[in-house]
């Protein structure tokens, strides 16, 4: 008897040690990936950061926004994979993300008529040219009348959404306290580009445009040392990476989301229960308090 107990337990072990050889212990779109067995402490946190904020004016540097390097290296392949959402599992066409930028319609433009009475900024199609009345005329032929017209290339096609308008991001992250090392990492997985409905969104509210896989990203940051610079206002002598930026936690964002059962934001919970946005304000607040209490608390223990 004693001795088939024993057998048991040693079948018992065996299998509970196969069974954790199956579980993966590095996630694959983790930079620094740190093992199941190794994290004391795990929470996924979702973060939204506007970068026309004062604090996360680094990253949006006129004509060297963080957005502008994103879609730069997204319309010329560097960035191959780009997703539909955070989950990082559904991959999207670059069609598909233009077609979101869209904020007017390509129109046919009007053929020239000699004989019509032109307005500045009129513009018109002549040989199959754009081309814009700097000034009233009448009679003036756009081809050879310099002074009265000046060639459109964007005259009669659809505009697009600038890197200056998409001034959000949300940013999905892993929050993990390493048993070994005794410390809280940011693990950051996915960085979502948002146009607010406040910069000229046709639809009017905020609109995710595109995911990418952080651990990608950084491959683009290091690509690109002197694109992907995060501006220092006060001292340009310490301007930085965007890669070193995002790991000295350079930005502010505000807590939108904290993994739950139900998968509802913070806004989605007070929402159900009639609650005034304010009160969703303070929540997300607390929710940072919470999560410094808890980090203090690892460590106190």
């Amino acid at each position: 008897m004693r001795r088939s107990i024993i057998f048991l337990l040693a079948v018992g072990c065996a299998s509970s040690l196969f069974a954790q050889e199956d579980v993966p212990q590095y996630n694959p779109n983790s930079l620094n990936p740190i093992p199941r067995y190794e994290q004391l402490y795990k929470v996924k946190v979702w973060r939204e950061i506007r970068l026309d904020e004062k604090q996360n004016k680094g990253y949006f540097a006129r004509s060297n926004e963080i957005t502008k390097l994103i879609l730069d290296a997204i319309n010329s392949g560097e960035l191959a994979d780009i997703y539909v959402n955070d989950s990082l599992v559904t991959k999207m066409a670059k069609e598909d993300m233009t077609k979101k930028l869209l904020m007017s319609e390509a129109a046919p433009l009007d053929a020239w008529i000699p004989g019509n009475n032109y307005y500045a900024d009129d513009v018109v199609d002549f040989n199959g040219v754009g081309y814009k009345a700097k000034r009233d005329n009448t009679g003036k032929n756009p081809g050879t009348s310099p002074d009265d017209w000046g060639r459109d290339a964007s005259a009669g096609k659809g505009s697009y959404a600038q890197p200056y308008q998409l001034a959000g991001l949300r940013l999905v992250e892993d929050v993990i306290f390493d048993k070994r090392r005794s410390r809280l990492y940011y693990d950051i997985q996915s960085i979502t580009l948002i146009w607010p409905g406040d910069k000229d969104n046709p639809l009017g509210g905020d609109l995710d445009i595109v995911t990418v896989r952080y651990k990608d990203l950084v491959q683009v940051f290091r690509n690109h040392p002197n694109d992907a610079i995060w501006f220092n206002r006060y001292n340009t002598a310490e301007n930085k990476n965007y890669e070193e930026a995002f790991l000295l936690r350079l930005f502010h964002g505000v807590i939108y989301k904290v993994e739950n059962p139900d998968n509802e934001t913070i806004y989605d919970v007070y929402s159900a229960n009639n609650r005034p946005y304010k009160e969703t304000v303070w929540a997300r607040e607390w929710e940072e308090m919470k999560m410094m209490e808890r980090e203090h608390n690892l460590w106190e223990y």
